[in-house]
């Protein structure tokens, strides 16, 4: 029988604090055989990411492994010195990180990384390192490696950064490769591109793989075993399509029923209930004291009418010179009063372009936005300052769109005392109000963003927005970097939001399931352009693009989740 290439042995990892020892993993026990990837997956804070930089060496002081054994290829790695641990990564174990961008460093060419990586490792020459650089750019399939070569990380899309960083990960010809959520930033597309890179490197260079992901879609479609961990244990372990199929711990159970079917559209998403984490939203109360919307002059609360926005590509000093690229090319649609109206295509394809010069936050540069039948794009600075109080965005990070030195109390107040909304010895108490409504205690109010969870922060964005009684809300992919279960959460805020306070939406997303489930109608872009426009289910059911048909073919799909 073939000998695991990794074996992790009761693991537990203790970090010492004020109120004792936290264990972040307690007794995590699994192999890695060669060429097999090994899904791992759980809620944030499972222990999941914890775990992989145990393996690789990367824990953060005063993170220590407490008890417990790893095992590389018969060798027991967890008790080796910090240099002995340096050796081993990145040439025994190499590591794929969720945003490519932290692991490339943006002052020097890819090929230069490359090459220094891989003569750090292999003790070549400068020229056989370059040799093998060029031939891995071409494995993983970035064009024209040679050009490639001598361009910078911001000269690469998502997609193709999280290619050179597998690249970086496969220099040394590892045994074991640790990947921590490295599509979850990705659409679909790049998604699928990405992952079945991993499968064929897996399959072809027998280098065994821990996937860490949130994403169930991704565990049935790429793994052939899966962990299950909650809060810092495994509960569950075994072939990917027996746990998918017939999961046998309730959490497991839970897990599984949160995910958004592609198949069909349901009312609500089930929340995870394991455990006791689910979290109220009093949409009811607020309500109550919600100035519900007066209905539009047309029905149509957003019309946007050929709008374009080209960004400078190479500048010069004369005009005739300058090359320009257009990300938006003449799109128009309308979002009807009440409507959540989705935006889908790749990355790139100028979603989230439009979004922002629907926002104010980008200049249009062609065409024309209206808000209830008033031209945007015409308005004066007031009737700019009187359109942004009816209108909010909720961003994909919530940490960038939070300030880091401000209070959650102040972040939330800023729109209130912006837009003079309120006396300011009214603020407080309504900023407690919008707290307890998105499911945070009033204790939150006076702590700051970096000591909240993804998914309390994207509840306080979601309160932030609130604050104004907004019209009109745009969702840019509001929920892509959370895991399913938080993601449940926050999805059925959103659409307790829309159906309690007759909120519009304008919701933009990469993950095509959660479209069908948030939207009433969607629209489809590619590069730049608005292609089709549809009914949700009609769109779902008989695409009219081949293009969007070929999207809709490369969703993630839990087969045992049909019904």
């Amino acid at each position: 029988m073939t000998e695991p290439v990794l074996s992790i042995r009761n693991l537990t990892v203790e970090i010492p604090t004020r109120r004792g020892l936290f264990k972040p993993v307690q007794n995590v026990s699994y192999d890695i055989y060669p060429g097999e990837i090994r899904g791992v997956v759980g809620e944030s804070g499972a222990g999941k990411s914890m775990t992989g930089n145990a393996v690789i060496g990367l824990l953060d002081d005063p993170a220590r492994v407490a008890s417990g054994e790893i095992w590389l290829k018969g060798r027991r790695i967890d008790n080796l010195s910090r240099e002995e641990k340096r050796a081993i990564r990145g040439r025994e174990i190499g590591m794929i990180f969720q945003d490519p961008l932290t692991s490339l460093n943006p002052l020097f060419t890819i090929g230069e990384q490359l090459v220094e990586t891989i003569q750090l490792h292999l003790k070549v020459s400068a020229a056989e390192a370059k040799e093998r650089a060029l031939a891995l750019l071409d494995r993983v399939s970035i064009p024209d490696p040679k050009t490639r070569f001598d361009q910078y990380p911001h000269q690469f899309s998502g997609g193709m950064r999280q290619r050179v960083v597998i690249a970086l990960a496969l220099c040394s010809e590892p045994s074991v490769i640790v990947a921590d959520e490295p599509t979850t930033a990705l659409d679909v597309s790049i998604q699928a591109q990405v992952l079945d890179l991993i499968k064929e490197l897996a399959s072809e260079t027998q280098v065994g793989v821990i996937l860490v992901t949130h994403d169930m879609g991704v565990i049935a479609d790429t793994t052939e075993q899966v962990t299950v961990m909650y809060s810092g244990e495994v509960v569950e372990n075994g072939p990917t399509d027996e746990v998918l199929s017939a999961p046998e711990h309730e959490y497991t159970k839970s897990l599984i029923s949160a995910v958004p079917r592609p198949q069909v559209k349901l009312h609500r998403f089930p929340q995870v209930s394991y455990g006791g984490r689910e979290t109220t939203f009093k949409i009811e109360d607020l309500a109550r004291n919600w100035h519900k919307p007066e209905p539009s002059k047309s029905g149509k609360l957003v019309e946007v009418n050929g709008i374009t926005k080209k960004f400078l590509e190479k500048s010069a000093i004369l005009p005739s010179q300058r090359t320009y690229f257009t990300a938006v090319d003449n799109v128009s649609f309308d979002i009807k009063d009440g409507e959540v109206f989705g935006l889908v295509g790749e990355s790139g394809s100028g979603k989230s372009t439009v979004a922002r010069m629907i926002g104010t936050l980008l200049p249009v540069d062609g065409g024309h936005v209206k808000f209830d039948g008033d031209d945007v794009t015409e308005m004066s600075a007031q009737g700019i300052a009187n359109y942004r109080k009816q209108i909010q965005m909720i961003f994909q990070d919530p940490f960038s769109s939070l300030n880091p030195r401000m209070k959650v109390e102040s972040i939330v107040a800023e729109p209130l005392l912006h837009h003079k909304i309120l006396p300011p010895d009214q603020i407080s108490a309504r900023v407690h109000e919008l707290l307890d409504r998105v499911g945070l205690t009033r204790a939150a109010a006076t702590k700051y963003p970096h000591e909240f969870s993804g998914g309390q922060r994207q509840r306080i964005s979601i309160a932030r927005a609130l604050a104004t009684q907004p019209r009109f809300l745009i969702c840019d992919e509001p929920t892509s970097a959370l895991d399913v279960s938080i993601q449940a959460q926050i999805l059925n805020i959103l659409k307790d939001l829309q159906e309690h306070l007759g909120l519009t939406m304008l919701f933009i997303s990469h993950d095509l399931p959660v479209v069908r489930q948030m939207c009433d109608r969607v629209g489809v872009m590619k590069q730049g352009q608005l292609i089709e426009v549809q009914d949700t289910e009609t769109l779902f059911a008989k695409p009219e693009q081949e293009y969007t048909a070929q999207l809709l073919d490369l969703m993630p799909r839990l087969a045992q989740l049909s019904g």
